[in-house]
């Protein structure tokens, strides 16, 4: 990695440091293993086991197919086989053979609908998948792309739509920023599994829309939800502030993820040889920073709050540990970019917080919520699903921002210190 704007004491320059990113990287690998079942992988409780009954769910098909790709990228044995597993589930009954696409469930026909935050995470699973090497993992990628370009993508708007009846029929009057999000990140990846820097060109439509027009002219806080024509609806889910994926208010998280985003974002066209405006390493750093003024520590605990009110007051003070992991992400890229000491500072307390608090050195993995006193609780993330979140977050603070998680750990330029 280009090391040339960290200080010479900066953890990621650290090989103690490293080497525990690593191992604790590898314990949530051992953890997760548990989720496998024949169809697919589930959700593990708080003791890494899946409940009698377990179904195997899409979404986390996906995030665990990503994963384990990655692990095999690293060169962790026996990882090959669970990446497989989840293509092979994601081509199968996960698959809806009669209209394309992919329902949330396998064989989940009575499915609501077809999402793209879903399909974004399939996209994203096949690119891995394919870059590790996976058995038909090309034609999992193919049908992605396939699906992206005719159903979500909307030239016009240069965002995708949302939702879709099964059959591609009632499209949702929502437009959202989380979906979006996740989009962005599958097209930095399917930009290196196919060579094609349209995906790059798209990903930075996005974040112009999301981020450059909304977020900027809102003091940095991501607007989350839009109606059809992209008027912000501020009062979305009022009645429901502590939904899963479309909370009321502002998601200090997503400016965390967004932020890394930007740069990844940034380095990747820079590296295609396209033009990278300024406004991304600059919105970056905005978005962390007014993140970090809003959320930590606003209700006298340590931690970063769920969601916020317009006028920046917690809505829901549960602590996510998916929120602090994209806050290490965070610090780490915009550390790397900028070599600026306030970065390091919140690098390492944001990894202090989650060795003192997420990680469950008794039952395994991270608790994935604390309550308002920081004490493990499960109201809004019940068990230990989430592989994702974390994992990357101990991957990325060792590697260039670009390419890609899945080409970069591919690639020579990857090393263990």
């Amino acid at each position: 990695m280009n090391t040339l704007n960290l200080p010479p004491t900066s953890w990621l320059n650290a090989p103690a440091h490293t080497a525990w990113r690593l191992a604790e990287a590898q314990r949530l690998l051992a953890f997760a293993k548990a989720a496998k079942l024949p169809d697919g992988f589930g959700n593990l409780d708080a003791k890494g086991q899946l409940a009698p009954g377990a179904c195997a769910e899409t979404m986390n098909t996906a995030r665990m197919t990503h994963c384990f790709a990655l692990a095999h990228l690293q060169g962790i044995p026996g990882s090959l086989a669970y990446a497989e597993h989840g293509v092979a589930a994601l081509r199968g009954a996960m698959q809806d053979a009669s209209y394309g696409g992919w329902f949330a469930h396998p064989g989940g026909q009575e499915d609501s609908g077809k999402a793209a935050y879903l399909h974004a995470f399939v996209a994203l699973a096949a690119s891995s998948a394919v870059v590790a090497g996976a058995a038909d993992a090309q034609l999992l990628l193919a049908d992605a792309t396939e699906v992206i370009e005719t159903h979500f993508w909307s030239e016009a708007k240069g965002a995708l739509r949302e939702t879709f009846s099964r059959a591609w029929q009632l499209p949702e009057p929502y437009r959202g920023a989380n979906s979006n999000m996740h989009a962005t990140e599958a097209f930095l990846a399917l930009a290196d599994a196919t060579g094609n820097s349209l995906w790059l060109q798209r990903a930075l439509r996005i974040a112009e829309r999301i981020i450059h027009t909304h977020a900027a002219a809102n003091g940095y806080r991501v607007i989350e939800h839009f109606d059809a024509h992209w008027q912000p609806l501020p009062d979305y889910n009022r009645e429901h502030p502590a939904d899963h994926f479309r909370p009321y208010g502002t998601t200090p998280g997503h400016a965390m993820e967004w932020a890394r985003l930007l740069l990844h974002l940034e380095a990747s066209l820079q590296r295609a040889g396209l033009l990278a405006p300024q406004w991304l390493p600059d919105s970056a750093c905005r978005l962390f920073d007014a993140a970090c003024q809003h959320a930590w520590n606003v209700d006298g605990a340590a931690g970063f709050v769920y969601t916020l009110d317009w006028a920046n007051r917690p809505v829901v003070h549960a602590r996510l540990h998916w929120v602090h992991a994209e806050a290490c992400a965070a610090a780490a890229a915009l550390l790397q970019r900028t070599g600026e000491a306030q970065y390091e500072q919140w690098y390492r307390n944001c990894w202090g917080f989650i060795a003192n608090h997420f990680i469950d050195p008794v039952a395994g993995s991270w608790h994935h919520e604390l309550d308002a006193r920081n004490r493990p609780a499960g109201t809004i993330w019940p068990g230990k699903p989430d592989l994702y979140h974390a994992y990357q977050a101990l991957l990325l603070p060792g590697l260039p921002l670009a390419p890609s998680l899945a080409s970069n750990l591919a690639s020579s330029s990857y090393v263990t210190r």
